[in-house]
């Protein structure tokens, strides 16, 4: 199982990852500003920011699940969080089977498929 750690090392490099994007679509998905919680299910830990300037700006870590709705929301276990940044782990089938969640709004939706 993953450690608090390790997941947030896994935000950051998928941070820096959307930061150095070469992709038109990649970097336009990425400037959105919007509120943003990753819940690491198995660990019952929220991490809070915001993905702005095409960087996630993670503030705040606490336990349990998010405290207030963000603008995009994500759920997974802690290795599924690591293996999806490691490329280890395809995000669209896992979203598509329930093992990953992403909820957000449907103009977001169609704008973070190109990162995801």
């Amino acid at each position: 199982m993953a450690t608090m750690q390790e997941c947030r090392s896994a935000l950051d490099k998928l941070s820096d990852n959307l930061a150095q994007a070469d992709d038109d679509g990649v970097r336009s998905a990425a400037s959105l500003d919007r509120s943003l919680s990753c819940h690491i299910t198995d660990l019952d830990v929220t991490f809070t920011g915001r993905l702005a300037d095409g960087r996630i700006d993670v503030r705040d870590t606490f336990d349990g699940p998010p405290r207030e709705r963000a603008e995009i929301r994500l759920a997974m276990t802690g290795d599924d969080l690591v293996a999806m940044v490691g490329g280890e782990l395809n995000f669209a089938r896992s979203w598509a089977s329930g093992r990953v969640r992403l909820e957000a709004g449907f103009r977001d939706l169609i704008r973070l498929r190109k990162l995801l």
